[in-house]
């Protein structure tokens, strides 16, 4: 018998039983052939999102072309555009033209699923304190932070934009032209007002959404609304403001700020037609903090006869904190205007572009009444100097150009499909649920007449593998239970499975 040759392997068979040689890619040890018959999009689908689940696809790393990975499986290249569509689709990965198909996200990890026989137990860890659910009792100042942290398969908490739908491209461009004509001297201080060039863009941005008119100096940029409540706070307690009515049901996070630089915040009942003025008088308070344009959480739109009452009180010596939450995001009604746009010398305007853009820019701007600007602009100062002047040209320059507005049209398309997923699973799995404020936003809020604790049933959740924040959270007044669930941040196949999680968990509570 002769020698084998390098590369040979001996079976005991003879060459006509050798089985055909099989053809793969070396990226990820892809075999075609392990795909099921008519199942090769969803297989290479499957196995690509599997690899950016475990981390072997890092976020950042390149995917190959589709005409090499085809090339390399022997499959067509409508397989792997197909399998490459359903991962953007999901918010996973993102073309970039010359870049090539990048990874931009990962999936959370999948936690083992819970018992037949309900909720897994508690066990303590190895090493330091059980966590505490962030359910447990009255909610914390650091219960946001304690509710991130959570393990959990799907993430349902309001607030959440698609981070994965960041305009990367867009924003490194924008960022390039800034630094190709930024001077030296442009890298000191600035103004502890915000760049002048962004002012000028919010300026025009606002008078073009909102309605405002509004001089650039008189807009102050800052590190989001949570801080434009930080630096009001001593300036309207210095004005003998020693309250700021909110609405009920309201942010906890806008009352914990406002609580923390000392001002009550006396809750005001709303209804379909907003915040109930009435009420406000009666309460005495001297400032109300508003969301007219989407109501948190309840998504009521202040109407034209509230607007006017909410106007004469003001006219009566009250002032308004305008916070323009959510106004951009709208799909089924037609732009309402700011209340800055009827009100400037009794109103104090807040916005950003947390959920239009990132949390992570901390980027903002507040429209102070001209009597406080002075005051703020020194408490600006003497907080950080200003906010870091080259996000804020990088910001003013996609405003300018009309990448903003793009980034807006793309989302809101998005946003429509995802939002109408939740409401279809919220109507197959929560069967006589009330969904709320549907028209626009990024979240729903549902009420239900079981008589479940909220707070139970979000534990319930969190124990199936998903975050919500119960409504009660959100309240001062007694109120229907109910859930706040964000739906921007998730593909339509999360959301319907997160939400028959959470019907799931009401069954076994009822």
């Amino acid at each position: 018998m002769g020698a084998v040759s390098e590369g040979e392997v001996v079976t005991g068979g003879t060459a006509s039983d050798a089985a055909p040689p099989a053809h793969g890619s070396d990226f990820l040890q892809l075999r075609a052939e392990d795909a099921p018959p008519g199942g090769k999009a969803d297989w290479l689908a499957q196995r690509l999102r599997q690899a950016i689940t475990d981390r072997r696809l890092a976020v950042g790393s390149r995917l190959p072309s589709t005409r090499v990975l085809a090339a390399e499986l022997r499959v067509s290249r409508g397989v792997v555009t197909e399998a490459y569509r359903r991962l953007a689709e999901d918010g996973h990965v993102e073309g970039r033209r010359r870049g090539g198909t990048v990874v931009v996200a990962a999936p959370p990890v999948v936690p083992r699923a819970p018992s037949a026989s309900g909720p897994p137990r508690r066990t303590a860890p190895a090493h330091g304190p059980v966590p505490r659910s962030p359910f447990d009792g009255e909610p914390g100042d650091d219960v946001f932070d304690v509710l991130r942290a959570a393990d959990a398969r799907i993430d349902l908490t309001p607030g959440r934009p698609d981070l994965s739908a960041f305009p990367r491209t867009a924003w490194l461009r924008a960022e390039r032209a800034v630094l190709a004509e930024l001077s030296a001297a442009d890298l000191g201080y600035g103004d502890p007002r915000g760049a002048p060039r962004l002012r000028r863009a919010v300026a025009d941005w606002l008078a073009r959404s909102r309605g405002i008119r509004v001089e650039p100096d008189g807009i102050l940029i800052v590190a989001g609304t949570a801080q434009a409540l930080t630096l009001l706070s001593p300036v309207l307690l210095a004005d003998g403001v020693t309250g700021v009515a909110v609405e009920d049901p309201s942010s906890l996070g806008t009352r914990q700020h406002l609580r923390h630089g000392g001002l009550a915040t006396p809750p005001v009942p709303v209804d379909d037609n907003g915040v109930r003025v009435d009420a406000l008088r009666a309460t005495g308070a001297r400032a109300v903090l508003l969301t007219p344009a989407h109501q948190f959480p309840t998504g009521a739109v202040t109407s034209g006869e509230r607007r006017r009452e909410l106007l004469r009180w003001a006219a009566d010596g009250g002032l308004i904190v305008e916070d323009d939450y959510d106004a951009e995001h709208r799909y089924d009604r037609p732009p309402v205007p700011a209340l800055r746009s009827l009100l400037a010398d009794r109103l104090c305007y807040t916005g950003s572009v947390s959920k239009l853009l990132a949390p992570a820019l901390r980027i903002g701007w507040m429209i102070p009444p001209p009597r406080h600007l002075d005051a703020l602009t020194h408490a600006k100062r003497v907080t950080d100097l200003g906010n870091a002047v080259l996000p804020q040209l990088v910001l003013a320059r996609l405003m300018e150009t009309g990448q903003l507005e793009r980034h807006l049209r793309l989302l809101r398309a998005r946003h429509i499909r995802r939002r109408n997923a939740m409401i279809d699973a919220v109507t197959a799995h929560l069967p006589g649920a009330v969904v709320h404020g549907a028209a626009a936003g990024l979240h729903l809020t549902v009420t239900y007449a079981q008589d479940v604790p909220d707070t139970e049933l979000a534990a319930a959740a969190l124990a199936h593998g998903v975050k919500c924040q119960p409504l009660s959270w959100h309240r001062q007044l007694p109120g229907a239970p109910g859930l706040v669930l964000g739906y921007a941040a998730d593909p339509p196949g999360a959301i319907t499975e997160g939400v028959t999680a959470l019907g799931r968990a009401l069954r076994e509570l009822s």
